[in-house]
Protein backbone atom coordinates (compact mmCIF):
# COMPACT_ATOMS: atom_id res chain seq x y z
CA UNK A 1 0.00 0.00 0.00
CA UNK A 2 1.13 3.32 -0.83
CA UNK A 3 1.79 5.71 1.74
CA UNK A 4 2.96 9.23 2.33
CA UNK A 5 4.36 10.30 5.11
CA UNK A 6 4.89 14.17 6.27
CA UNK A 7 6.69 15.56 9.09
CA UNK A 8 8.36 18.83 10.02
CA UNK A 9 5.48 20.65 11.65
CA UNK A 10 5.28 22.20 15.43
CA UNK A 11 5.15 25.36 17.35
CA UNK A 12 6.93 28.39 15.75
CA UNK A 13 6.82 32.31 16.28
CA UNK A 14 5.39 34.56 13.91
CA UNK A 15 8.51 35.20 11.51
CA UNK A 16 9.84 31.97 11.82
CA UNK A 17 10.50 29.36 9.38
CA UNK A 18 9.58 25.78 9.02
CA UNK A 19 10.34 22.86 6.17
CA UNK A 20 8.20 20.44 5.94
CA UNK A 21 8.57 16.63 4.00
CA UNK A 22 6.53 14.09 2.78
CA UNK A 23 8.16 10.84 2.04
CA UNK A 24 6.40 8.43 -0.77
CA UNK A 25 6.54 4.68 -0.91
CA UNK A 26 6.63 5.13 -4.59
CA UNK A 27 8.45 7.15 -7.19
CA UNK A 28 5.51 6.85 -9.54
CA UNK A 29 3.03 9.86 -8.68
CA UNK A 30 3.10 12.97 -11.33
CA UNK A 31 3.16 15.30 -8.81
CA UNK A 32 2.29 16.53 -5.24
CA UNK A 33 0.32 19.00 -3.51
CA UNK A 34 0.51 20.81 0.09
CA UNK A 35 -3.40 21.62 1.43
CA UNK A 36 -4.45 23.22 4.63
CA UNK A 37 -7.06 23.14 7.15
CA UNK A 38 -7.32 25.21 10.04
CA UNK A 39 -10.15 24.45 12.57
CA UNK A 40 -13.32 25.05 11.25
CA UNK A 41 -12.42 25.47 7.56
CA UNK A 42 -12.23 24.27 4.75
CA UNK A 43 -9.39 22.44 3.53
CA UNK A 44 -7.30 24.89 0.94
CA UNK A 45 -4.41 24.40 -1.59
CA UNK A 46 -0.85 26.06 -0.45
CA UNK A 47 1.44 24.47 -3.20
CA UNK A 48 2.24 21.65 -5.46
CA UNK A 49 4.60 20.48 -7.68
CA UNK A 50 4.92 18.51 -10.86
CA UNK A 51 7.27 15.62 -10.63
CA UNK A 52 8.65 15.36 -13.87
CA UNK A 53 9.56 19.14 -14.48
CA UNK A 54 9.58 20.42 -10.81
CA UNK A 55 7.51 23.00 -11.66
CA UNK A 56 5.86 24.67 -8.95
CA UNK A 57 2.52 25.84 -8.00
CA UNK A 58 1.39 29.01 -4.93
CA UNK A 59 -1.69 29.95 -3.56
CA UNK A 60 -1.42 33.82 -3.56
CA UNK A 61 -1.37 34.08 -0.20
CA UNK A 62 1.69 32.09 0.73
CA UNK A 63 3.47 33.23 -2.88
CA UNK A 64 7.05 34.58 -1.85
CA UNK A 65 6.92 33.13 1.78
CA UNK A 66 6.39 29.29 0.82
CA UNK A 67 9.37 27.22 -1.54
CA UNK A 68 8.21 23.37 -2.84
CA UNK A 69 10.71 21.43 -4.13
CA UNK A 70 11.38 17.71 -4.60
CA UNK A 71 14.18 15.20 -3.83
CA UNK A 72 13.79 12.43 -6.89
CA UNK A 73 16.00 10.59 -4.94
CA UNK A 74 14.61 9.95 -1.93
CA UNK A 75 10.97 10.50 -3.41
CA UNK A 76 10.28 13.02 -0.97
CA UNK A 77 8.74 16.60 -1.46
CA UNK A 78 9.50 19.45 0.89
CA UNK A 79 7.58 22.73 1.67
CA UNK A 80 10.06 25.51 3.05
CA UNK A 81 7.90 28.09 4.58
CA UNK A 82 9.09 31.12 5.88
CA UNK A 83 8.11 34.41 7.67
CA UNK A 84 4.94 32.34 9.04
CA UNK A 85 1.97 34.31 10.10
CA UNK A 86 -0.68 33.09 12.49
CA UNK A 87 -2.85 32.48 9.95
CA UNK A 88 -0.70 29.96 8.47
CA UNK A 89 -1.76 27.97 11.32
CA UNK A 90 -3.39 25.04 10.56
CA UNK A 91 -2.73 21.19 9.58
CA UNK A 92 -0.27 20.50 6.57
CA UNK A 93 -2.16 17.68 4.57
CA UNK A 94 0.65 16.40 1.74
CA UNK A 95 -0.89 14.53 -1.46
CA UNK A 96 0.05 12.12 -4.55
CA UNK A 97 -1.33 12.32 -7.84
CA UNK A 98 -1.47 9.68 -9.89
CA UNK A 99 -3.20 10.50 -13.07
CA UNK A 100 -2.11 12.94 -15.69
CA UNK A 101 -0.85 16.08 -13.76
CA UNK A 102 -3.62 18.97 -13.80
CA UNK A 103 -6.25 20.51 -11.33
CA UNK A 104 -3.76 20.52 -9.15
CA UNK A 105 -5.61 23.36 -6.68
CA UNK A 106 -8.75 21.00 -6.44
CA UNK A 107 -8.37 18.29 -3.96
CA UNK A 108 -10.33 16.12 -5.32
CA UNK A 109 -7.79 15.50 -8.20
CA UNK A 110 -5.11 13.79 -5.76
CA UNK A 111 -5.42 10.21 -4.98
CA UNK A 112 -3.24 9.49 -2.14
CA UNK A 113 -3.35 11.83 1.32
CA UNK A 114 -0.80 11.84 3.96
CA UNK A 115 -2.26 11.91 7.57
CA UNK A 116 -0.81 15.82 8.18
CA UNK A 117 1.16 17.39 10.21
CA UNK A 118 0.38 20.21 12.50
CA UNK A 119 1.88 23.95 12.05
CA UNK A 120 0.84 26.37 15.12
CA UNK A 121 2.62 29.87 14.62
CA UNK A 122 2.03 32.31 17.66
CA UNK A 123 1.95 35.81 17.64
Amino acid sequence: QVQLVESGGGPVQAGDSLRLSCTSSSPSFTGYGWFRQAPGKVREFVSAIRWGTGSPYYADSVKDRFTISRDNAKNTVYLQMNNLKPEDSADYYCAAMWKQWGLYTNALQYDVWGRGTQVSVSS
